[in-house]
């Protein structure tokens, strides 16, 4: 379970942060969707938790009818407008466990960095029931891994959550790997998910010292920490990452994980 249940309210409150610094997904990515399922204006598919809407646009360019559901009434909001010109778009306002859909009935459900807020039982037999025989389920997630080319800038870093940060654990050097990405993929099988593939793709990031505040300013615990604890906070981040040439590079490694309703 992730240290942030119970956070999911958080997001919203930075709608337009999120939209702005959280990043979109590789071509290739879904490069690997497209040639597992093959997608059209008959099909129907829905997107559990769009956020800002970083993994939707490859998905409705295909003319595949798409449905998100969102809890933050202000991602909701933001994605009606961004999308507006796609009639084949339409966003629910709710908690995916609470939102009811037609069984037997989708062609893909989809959910970018968004399903481990979902209890895993609940979400994967509630997909499982959506899904057409032959239907798809696509899970992704970003792993970011800042400043992995400059130790003692990761270092201070750490050391500064250890100050200000809920005594947080400095964390360890190690990247998100291809086991953890099978560990995923296996969970579909245990609720009756079959073909089941996986895969990593991974790119670099490189923000400002101010630009890389205003992104962990979207992440929910950081959201959750009282504002002035949070700002002096940000402001030593800022400040460690001028000192070491007013830069940050962040390593993304992104896992992917498909699975077919027999």
């Amino acid at each position: 379970m992730s240290e942030t249940k119970g956070l999911e309210w958080t997001f919203d409150t930075v709608a337009s942060a999120y939209d702005k610094f959280r990043p979109s997904y590789p071509d290739d990515l879904y490069e690997m969707i497209f040639n597992y399922i093959s997608l059209n204006e008959t099909c129907c598919a829905v997107e559990v938790g769009i956020g800002g809407g970083q993994a939707t646009l490859p998905i409705l360019k295909t003319g595949c009818n798409v449905t998100a559901v969102e809890y933050g009434k202000e991602f909701s909001e933001l994605c009606e407008e961004k999308f507006k010109k796609y009639p084949n778009f339409s966003v629910l306002t709710n908690k995916f466990e609470n939102t009811l859909f037609e069984n037997n009935k989708y062609d893909l459900v989809y959910s970018a960095t968004a399903f481990h807020w979902i209890t895993e039982s609940i979400g994967y037999e509630k997909v499982f029931s959506m899904l057409k025989s032959g239907g798809v389920f696509v899970r992704f997630a970003n792993h970011p891994y800042p400043a992995k080319d400059n130790l003692p800038l990761f270092e201070e870093i750490q050391s500064i959550y250890g100050e200000y940060y809920h005594n947080k654990k400095p964390k360890s050097r190690v990247e998100y790997t291809v086991e953890q990405a099978a560990q995923i993929a296996k969970i579909a099988e245990k609720y009756g998910f079959a073909d089941i593939k996986y895969a990593l793709f991974h790119r670099t990031r490189t923000f400002s010292a101010s630009e890389y505040c205003a992104l962990l300013g979207t992440y929910s615990d950081h959201i959750a920490i009282t504002e002035n604890i949070r700002m002096e906070f940000f402001s030593k981040i800022e400040d460690v990452i001028n000192s070491y040439g007013g830069s940050i590079t962040v390593y993304d490694t992104i896992d992917l994980q498909l699975a077919r309703k027999p």
